[in-house]
């Protein structure tokens, strides 16, 4: 029988559209946890119902680092004294559009298990939208897929 990611991925997920204050997608962050496990990614989608990024920690964490950090390499010689203040009070001002991963990496229901590992593996990604007929009907989770595999040990 062939396994694919109908078999693993999870029909509830969180989403967002891109118009939504970032402080909407911070609160599910901070208090959400889905069929017992933390959030840490939401699907953003359009008024149509069509997925058109991805909000990770990690866009949000990637947009609070200084800009100059990225050219300099380290962050030695910038104050510290109320960087973290300043950078999360900025973040206030945003939408998820403005943050999000606006390329989308997507699977269908029917792709082969390994098809999946291998897109995760080499796109370095740790959540993928299941997309069927142009609509988001699950996620597939790095965790979930491990504990498939792990299962079979």
């Amino acid at each position: 029988m062939k396994t694919t990611a109908k078999d693993v991925m999870v029909t509830r997920f969180k989403t967002l559209n891109p118009d939504s204050p970032i402080t909407k997608a911070l609160e599910i962050f901070k208090s959400s946890k889905l069929d017992g496990k933390t959030i840490f990614g939401i699907m953003v989608i359009d008024k149509d119902g069509s997925i058109v990024g991805m909000l990770s920690m990690y866009d949000i964490l990637l947009f609070l680092l200084p800009k100059h950090v990225k050219i300099w390499g380290n962050i030695s010689d910038i104050e510290i004294e109320g960087i973290i203040e300043r950078a999360t009070a900025k973040l206030k001002n945003y939408f998820v559009g403005d943050i999000m991963t606006p390329k989308i990496i997507s699977v269908t229901p029917d792709t082969h298990l390994m098809m999946v590992l291998d897109i995760m593996m080499k796109k370095h990604v740790r959540r993928l939208p299941v997309i069927s007929n142009g609509e988001a009907v699950g996620m597939v989770y790095i965790s979930d897929l491990f504990k498939h595999f792990i299962e079979r040990v």
